[in-house]
Parts: C-alpha cells; structure tokens; sequence
C-alpha cells in the first residue's frame, strides 16, 4: 500500500477540533433521548451511521457490501469502537451527567499511549510526550475535582462503565492503525455496520416492542446522534488515526469535556466554574504539546 502523508500541525489541530466537536455533542443528544434502552440508542446511532456512510459510498460508486479483506477489521472495529462502547454509553448516561461521562473518557488517550508505545516503535513515549500527557491529566483531573465523584455514589457502576468505554476505544484505536489495506472510510462503515447489526439483535432481544416507540418519541435528537455526533466524526477520526497515528489522534478525547461543557451551558443551562475554565485550558496546552511533538527520529517513516 502506498505511503500516507503526515497532516500539517495546522490540518492535525483543526481535525482534531472538528472531530472532538462532533463526537462531543453525543453526549448531548444521549441525554436528550429520554427513556431509551441503552441496547435501542445503540443501535439507533449505528444505524443512522451505518445507512449515512453506505448512502456515501452508493452515490461514490462504491458497494457498501464488505470486501473479503475487510471482515475482520469491520468485526473487531463494530466491537471495541461500535455496538460495546455505545452500549456502555447510554447505560452510564443514564446514571451520571453527560459532562462527567466525558471526563471520564478523556482518560482514552492515556490508554492510547501507553498501549501504541509498545505496539509501534514511531509511538513511542518521549519526554516531550509524557510531559503532554501529563499535563493533559492533570487538566482532566482538575476539570473533574474530587466533588463530582463525592456526589455521584449512585452513579458508580455509570463511571465503571465509563471507564470501561475508553480502554475499549484504545484498544480498538491501536488495532485500527495496524489496519494498512483498507482505507479510513470503509473501515468507519464497517465499523458502524456491524455495530448496527450487533446492536439491533440485542435491542430487538431485549426490548421487544418498545423499541419502536422509544424511537418514534425520540427521533430527532436520535437522528442527530448518528449523523451528526457519529458519521461525520468517525470518518474524520479514521483518517486521524491513519495520517497521525492513534496516540495524537486520540488526543480528541481530552477535548471532549471542553466540548461537553459548552454544550450543556448553551442547551440545558449547566453553569461553568472556574475550575471548569482552569481544568479546559490545562487540557488545551496537554493536546497542543503531544501533537506538536515530533516522532523519534530513528523510527519516523
């Protein structure tokens, strides 16, 4: 397969935003689908994305349909980035804020470094990039502060899941990179596909015949929640991935509770502190720092 070119630190940065922006926001649309089953919004928003990203392809050209090498990527990316993550999403939502659940998962691009330092020699961890990282949990610890897991006792299964969401993407962000003979496109359709799939036989196991109506009561925020917060992102961040590698491509992780904090004060009238700005700024400089920061000279392509 042909060589990829780097993206330019400015190119890098502004994907980074977009995708961050997009994907940040469903976290907003989840909060809004009331009374969903965790098992429904998963597969609503694979669904969505599944049928947007084919529709793409049929008016490229393309089939949608896999290809016999892209199987196995599409079955293990619909799996650690589509139908598990998402369902561990919406049950976590259900038990804590949309900005804590977004906190917590901006701990993915710690995992992402620590697992691509061993996977990939052009990954690995300099000074420089420890120093980014760090200043990038301190950000997040800030940004959380000990009082939002004094206060969420109910919600500790929610931050568990949470948890368990960001190893899962890190693991399946590595994967992707290994990923050299399918392009970043197909493998966001492959991945949504079979999270479609996955996630419907279980919304239709589990919730019988009131997925219909949790649909049809929340279509709108659910329609946005596929394109808008999965589609779109997904494609941007598959390229990400492809052209930055996982460690700096999954420095969108730190800037999903800046995202998540600016939405919930515009739409639901959350309040800001100040510790919320201090924590957003700390994050900022940890994202620039790590995405900066050159490749060891030795290894880079």
């Amino acid at each position: 397969m042909a060589a990829v070119a780097p993206l330019s630190n400015a190119s890098l940065i502004g994907r980074l935003l977009a995708c961050s922006l997009l994907w940040s926001s469903g976290f907003l649309f989840m909060k809004l689908a009331v009374g969903v089953h965790p098992f429904v919004v998963a597969a609503s928003r694979a669904g969505v994305a599944a049928l947007a990203l084919s529709a793409w392809f049929v008016l490229r050209g393309q089939s949608p349909v896999p290809r016999r090498n892209e199987m196995a990527p599409w079955l293990m990316l619909g799996t650690l980035n589509g139908w598990l993550p998402n369902v561990l999403t919406a049950y976590a939502l259900a038990q804590i804020t949309a900005g804590l659940s977004s906190m917590i998962q901006a701990s993915g691009p710690l995992m992402v470094a620590v697992i691509s330092h061993f996977a990939f020699a052009e990954e690995r961890l300099t000074v420089r990039r420890m120093v980014g990282v760090a200043i990038g949990f301190v950000g997040m610890a800030v940004l959380i502060g000990p009082a939002a897991f004094l206060d969420a006792d109910a919600g500790a299964l929610g931050m568990l899941a949470m948890a368990a969401v960001s190893l899962s993407y890190a693991i399946g962000n590595v994967y992707a990179r290994t990923v050299r003979d399918v392009e970043p496109a197909r493998m966001a359709l492959g991945q949504q596909t079979v999270s479609a799939l996955a996630a419907t036989s279980l919304a239709l196991a589990f919730t019988r015949d009131a997925a219909a109506g949790q649909i049809a009561a929340n279509l709108p925020s659910l329609l946005a929640l596929g394109l808008v917060a999965t589609a779109i992102p997904i494609t941007i961040f598959m390229t990400l991935i492809r052209r930055a590698g996982p460690t700096r491509a999954a420095m969108i992780g730190y800037l999903l509770p800046v995202w998540a904090t600016l939405l919930a004060v515009i739409f639901i009238g959350e309040t800001v502190s100040l510790r919320d700005l201090a924590g957003a700024a700390v994050i900022l400089a940890g994202v620039w720092i790590v995405t900066t920061a050159p490749r060891p000279e030795a290894d880079a392509p």
